[in-house]
């Protein structure tokens, strides 16, 4: 696996905490260059780049907020020209939980632009290099919150996630005859600083007991599976949403 994706580049939107800041890791310990995408979160940022180059490959940071049109704009002119095998778009965020009869214009659109708008038009971005080489490999981070509604005041956010799981199968179909594949992993409750900032401990005790192996998950468990999905062991694994999370939820 490791001579397999050696030398090869892969953009992480949202890379510098968690799941990103993971697979981010993860690849660069098998070889491969990291374009490292953050917003608000610098210093960690520069953390993981300092991971990345200590494993022996390149990395590169760029700063984009990805929850607004410009910031899209702004990565996508970043990374236009720029030699991508493997896209994950990972960058995403509740933002805010708020209950629906209370949710305004602006936050609606904020959370579909970070966690919906940005992946595909970034996902645009990079296609048609992927097209010209007849190779490439996109991952999109949804989340369980997709399948079942997610918590009070997270509609929008998983609303959003449950439009990037159906993103994933459209571009899939349309994209499969050109050599690329595109997936998703849908973590469950993940310790990450997400759910520091977004949840309560009475929450996450919820969620250890409805969870049959009796814990969260871990940023790494859900990078391994993206890596996977990043290998040619995934060869014919194409569309899929493969959930990551315990047995919390099974379908």
């Amino acid at each position: 696996m490791n001579e397999e994706l050696r030398d090869k580049t892969a953009l992480i939107t949202g890379a510098s905490i968690g799941i990103g800041a993971a697979a981010a890791i993860a690849l660069a310990r098998l070889g491969v260059n990291i374009l490292i995408h953050y917003n608000s979160h610098l210093s960690d940022a520069e953390a993981v780049l300092r991971e990345v180059e200590g494993a022996g490959v390149r990395g590169q940071l760029f700063h984009a907020d990805l929850g607004t049109r410009d910031g899209v704009h702004h990565l996508i002119g970043a990374i236009r020209d720029l030699h991508i095998d493997i896209l994950i778009n990972n960058a995403g965020s509740l933002v805010e939980r708020r209950p629906n009869l209370e949710m305004t214009e602006e936050l609606w659109d904020r959370v579909l632009m970070l966690n919906l708008t940005s992946a595909y038009f970034v996902t645009q971005a990079v296609l048609p290099q992927m097209i010209e080489r007849k190779s490439g490999v996109v991952v999109n981070v949804s989340s369980v919150a997709a399948r079942h509604g997610g918590g009070k005041g997270a509609t929008a956010y998983s609303t959003a996630k449950g439009g990037l799981s159906v993103m994933t199968k459209g571009l899939a179909k349309e994209f499969a005859a050109h050599g690329i594949r595109i997936n998703a992993v849908s973590p469950g409750t993940i310790d990450t600083n997400f759910h520091r900032t977004f949840s309560n401990e009475q929450m996450l005790d919820g969620v250890r007991a409805a969870t049959p192996m009796g814990r969260l998950g871990t940023s790494e468990e859900t990078a391994d599976v993206i890596v996977f999905l990043c290998t040619d062991q995934a060869r014919f694994i194409q569309g899929q949403v493969i959930e990551v999370n315990g047995g919390f939820l099974m379908v």
